[in-house]
């Protein structure tokens, strides 16, 4: 699962958003870039004019053969820079200055230690994860990578509605979006195919689906998922009274509403979700319209995680 490490990467592309984090992206960035070139590494920096530029700037340097694809940005990046290193030799690695950092946790990358994280990139482990492959089937077919989770019904609607916010910043933005979407929601009814097995129709809140635990910077919504077992954790929330999902919400930090009679949590190699009028996010990124199949893609992408010992400044 893991691969020696340790040695300073030759080349280095440092893949920044400037707007990450309130221009923090630019300045970690800055910062690893003067630490990597006094290691010795080579440094190339992409910062698009958008995400289409960007995008297209990461993937000439996986094409040229960099070392290691370094992200100065949050989920949304990260998202962007799966779709050109997943199936490649370049090696994914994080500087997480953006509102969730969701991958990063997963990584085990410090998010609030510019230093300590660009200290990954110069002596991390590599190691290979499993990643989702998302295909929205009302969207002509097109395949998307997702690092974290895929999520549908509340999940959905909660990330439309932060993703118009501007205030509160980082898990408060999530928090009060999805206290603000429970005021309004109503059950939503699901059809569910899973393994290529019947399909299976029923009201739900939401459906999630995990190639890692959390999302909306820190909930816990699929505990059971692992990025290295070849699988996808779901879990599907039934129908219930807002209160009672407000009274609830708490224990999404901790993973405990597994434990709750309306949740029931399972694995799966693939799944199709569908719920009509709804769009699909993985990792707080739009994907497009429902149905949407997800499927695990074992070992698709090499990261770099710190090397055991490794002094972290907190996530």
């Amino acid at each position: 699962m893991s691969a020696p490490g340790g040695a300073a990467p030759r080349t280095v592309t440092l893949l920044v958003n400037p707007a990450a984090g309130g221009r923090r992206g630019a300045e970690v960035a800055a910062r690893a870039a003067r630490r990597l070139l006094a290691a010795g590494a080579r440094v190339d920096v992409v910062a698009g004019r958008d995400a289409g530029e960007a995008r297209e700037g990461a993937r000439a340097c996986v094409a040229a053969g960099t070392d290691v694809l370094a992200v100065a940005g949050g989920d949304g990046m990260v998202h962007l820079a799966l779709q050109e290193v997943a199936g490649t030799d370049t090696a994914l690695a994080v500087l997480p200055t953006g509102t969730g950092n969701d991958f990063a946790r997963v990584l085990g990358v410090p998010t609030r230690d510019p230093a300590a994280a660009a200290d990954v990139v110069l002596g991390g482990v590599r190691r290979t994860l499993d990643l989702g492959r998302a295909t929205s089937l009302a969207a002509g077919g097109r395949g998307h990578w997702f690092g974290t989770v895929l999520t549908s019904g509340l999940d959905s609607l909660v990330t439309d509605r932060a993703n118009r916010m501007r205030w509160p910043r980082g898990r408060a933005r999530y928090n009060l979006a999805t206290l603000l979407e429970l005021a309004v929601l109503r059950p939503l009814p699901f059809t569910l195919e899973v393994d290529g097995g019947a399909r299976e129709e029923f009201e739900a809140v939401l459906v999630a689906v995990g190639n890692t635990t959390t999302y909306g910077g820190g909930m816990r919504v699929c505990p059971h998922a692992a990025p290295d077992d070849g699988r996808l954790s779901v879990t599907v929330v039934g129908p219930a009274g807002r209160g009672r999902l407000v009274r609830a919400f708490p224990r999404l930090y901790r993973g405990t509403h597994v434990t709750h009679p309306l949740v029931r949590t399972f694995h799966a190699r693939s799944v199709l979700v569908h719920t009509p009028r709804m769009r699909a996010y993985a990792d707080g990124e739009p994907l497009g319209a429902l149905p949407v199949r997800a499927e695990a893609v074992p070992g698709a992408v090499r990261v770099l995680v710190p090397a055991p010992g490794a002094v972290g400044g907190g996530g």
